[in-house]
């Protein structure tokens, strides 16, 4: 099987996109896949790094100003034609866009050279180009129930994360709480606001820290690699509080008990395989809310809470956490919840979606 997979700008798109492909090697060593994304974003190195080939094209976004968008429309239209090369030499059986303006010459080229098409949207709100793709498409997955309000519910199935399907076989590891000096007999909350953590958040966390300290649960909380120095210096360790300035993500949340996260896609994938109860604290520097969206529904469903960032306080973090550590009903019902919304076979059941003729 020879696979054309558009995607790039950040990891939420990137690294589903990777899982998939990482399946399909798993399941036909023998599968030809090709990804296309930009030269100056982040899958220029990422997928290259994992080993597979990168046709880089010169697409970009319909932000900015009237003069930028045009300069967008005339770049879509130049790298419509790349694509179209890219399709000719590579004679996919499949074409598959994961979001972003990346995908939307990719998926017009492989529509008009008659090459079956999918969709992936990792999110509760589906993005500009998915929506705009969606009439070019064949099929679409979708990771949300309101994903089929989005798109046509004839060719849309709720199939979930490829990346779930990496969090899948995590197991709670007793030897990494040790490795952390943590005590894996007391509950532990992971905080972690992403690969880079979160200024604004880290100086909510600072007073919070200092409240929780010598409480009957662990704090592991993740600064991010340039806070890092700073917090250890503004907020002592306490025998139950532990900063890093990164973690393995799905390892240390499988030791989890409950954990306070951004609403991405990825990580709404990773929390819901692993049946953990959450706080959403969704970044409000996204484009179309989606994290917002994201949390609201995980919340509707009963699997987490969510804290708007301008409604975040110390006293507000702490309540929240408690509310879960404090009550062991609540906690199992959120479980039980998150577990509802995972998607522990999605790559496969993608796979077995694109081999159906």
């Amino acid at each position: 099987m020879r696979v054309l997979i558009a995607t790039g700008g950040t990891g939420g798109h990137i690294y589903p996109a990777l899982a998939l492909a990482d399946a399909l090697k798993q399941r036909d060593p023998a599968a030809e896949i090709v990804f296309v994304g930009t030269a100056d974003r982040m899958e220029a190195t990422e997928i290259p790094r994992a080993g597979y080939p990168f046709e880089a094209i010169g697409a970009r976004g319909m932000n900015g100003s009237a003069a930028d968008r045009m300069r967008a429309v005339l770049c879509l239209i130049q790298s419509f034609f790349e694509c179209r090369r890219i399709v000719q030499r590579c004679r996919p059986d499949i074409c598959i866009g994961f979001g972003n303006y990346i995908s939307v010459p990719v998926i017009l080229a492989a529509h008009a050279a008659h090459v079956p098409t999918m969709l992936h949207e990792q999110n509760s709100y589906a993005g500009k180009a998915n929506r705009f793709l969606a009439r070019f498409a064949d099929k679409i997955v979708g990771c949300y129930q309101e994903n089929l309000d989005q798109f046509p519910p004839e060719k849309t199935r709720i199939l979930g994360n490829p990346r779930a399907s990496v969090a899948a076989g995590a197991q709670r590891d007793e030897q990494v709480i040790r490795q952390l000096g943590l005590n894996p007999k007391q509950p532990l909350v992971v905080i972690v606001m992403g690969s880079l953590g979160s200024d604004s958040v880290n100086a909510v966390m600072v007073t919070a820290l200092k409240k929780m300290a010598g409480k009957p649960y662990q704090i592991l909380y993740v600064t991010g690699k340039a806070a890092y120095e700073r917090m250890k210096g503004q907020t002592a360790e306490a025998e139950n509080i532990r900063l890093v300035p990164y973690i393995d993500g799905v390892r240390v949340l499988a030791c989890a008990d409950a954990a306070v996260v951004r609403g991405g896609a990825t990580t709404a994938a990773e929390i819901t395989v692993l049946g953990l109860p959450s706080i959403i604290i969704p970044s409000p520097y996204v484009p179309n809310n989606h994290q917002v969206l994201n949390a609201r529904a995980l919340q509707q469903s009963g699997a987490a809470l969510m804290i708007e960032e301008k409604d975040l306080t110390d006293d507000e973090i702490i309540a929240k956490i408690e509310s879960v550590v404090f009550d062991p009903v609540r906690q199992e019902s959120m479980r039980r919840a998150a577990k509802k919304l995972g998607h522990p076979d999605a790559a496969g059941q993608i796979l077995d979606w694109i081999e159906q003729k």
